[in-house]
């Protein structure tokens, strides 16, 4: 009796200790399902409504890099579908996804990303003015969990001003077209008007929050009788690149775009820095991140690569001719 009530603890020891082992084997497996060490979690938060050739430039970079989606990487997509609102609740979910990084483009997207997550890494593929914006104090040590790449929107506007002068020297009243749901918006105003009054020109503003407002937009450009115009690049601007070369060239209007994409859609003139380096170049911070470096003591980097597009079927239909010194320095010309 002895002998077999001492084969029954046995046999209960070794049943409890079986359920054990079995217990902790569901839970490490649970554990690997929910968060595989060996695979990099990307959330990626884009006011687009979906990838365009600049966020394919950024994959393309990564994989370069060595990260395979599927085998190490995982992408945690959510699309805005160019409705600023949604910007917040979608990074929210991102956060919550407890993600490795966070990679977005624009400064609204930016911004929801920091409104977020203090914790997890943000890396901006590219942002008008992150200093100007509040984002960091200081792009060389930018601390907290924000690094990346910043576009220099607001600064290039002289630049952009000095050759829309150079193509139209009798250029007087410049029009600026914005967009009045742009988180970076008011800094561009600003620096519009402050480059205006440097050249001694009087500066339009037409802030804009939809399609139906772009003809009253070019309408009343045209009776404030402007010579020349600046717009400013968004995801509303960039789908709709064709119809704002449309109206520009309807209302015999030149104008500035901020990157080649609007030139090759019928645009007149851009000035602007390589977007595909740009969106190229942020791949390395994510690198960098996964491999354990610290957002905030990545330093913000400027582009180096900028670039001057001409179209120059525009610029007939218009009456203009291109000086040879633009046209020297182009670095795309569409004839």
């Amino acid at each position: 009796m002895a002998r077999e009530g001492g084969s029954r603890t046995v046999n209960r020891r070794a049943f409890v200790a079986n359920w054990v082992a079995l217990g902790v084997l569901l839970a490490s497996n649970r554990g690997t399902a929910q968060h595989d060490a060996s695979v990099a979690r990307i959330g990626y938060l884009s006011l687009r409504a979906g990838l365009g050739p600049l966020d394919h430039q950024f994959l393309d970079a990564l994989h370069a890099l060595g990260y395979v989606d599927g085998r190490n990487l995982r992408i945690e997509y959510r699309f805005a579908s160019d409705q600023e609102q949604r910007l917040p609740a979608l990074a929210a979910e991102l956060a919550q996804a407890n993600v490795d990084v966070i990679v977005t483009a624009a400064t609204p997207a930016v911004s929801a990303a920091m409104g977020a997550t203090t914790t997890i890494p943000i890396v901006m593929q590219s942002a008008a003015d992150p200093v100007g914006s509040g984002f960091v104090k200081d792009l060389g040590r930018p601390g907290g969990n924000l690094t990346g790449m910043t576009i220099l929107s607001s600064e290039l506007t002289a630049k952009r001003l000095q050759l829309m002068q150079e193509l139209v020297p009798r250029t007087r009243r410049v029009a600026l077209l914005a967009f009045d749901n742009q988180f970076a918006t008011p800094l561009l105003v600003a620096a519009t008007r402050a480059g205006t009054k440097q050249l001694g020109l009087d500066l339009t503003v037409r802030l804009i929050a939809g399609d139906d407002d772009l003809p009253r937009a070019f309408a009343t450009f045209e009776q404030a009788g402007a010579h020349a115009l600046l717009v400013q690049t968004s995801p509303f601007a960039a789908s709709r690149r064709k119809r704002l070369a449309e109206l520009a060239a309807q209302h015999r209007l030149p104008a500035m775009y901020e990157s080649y994409a609007y030139v090759e859609s019928g645009g007149l003139l851009a000035y602007g820095p390589d977007a595909t380096e740009v969106f190229r170049r942020s791949a390395s911070f994510v690198d960098k991140i996964l491999k354990g470096a610290r957002a905030g003591d990545l330093p913000i980097e400027q582009p180096t690569k900028f670039e001057l597009s001409v179209n120059l079927r525009a610029a007939k239909a218009l009456g203009l001719a291109i000086p040879p010194s633009l046209l020297v320095r182009a670095n795309q010309v569409i004839s």
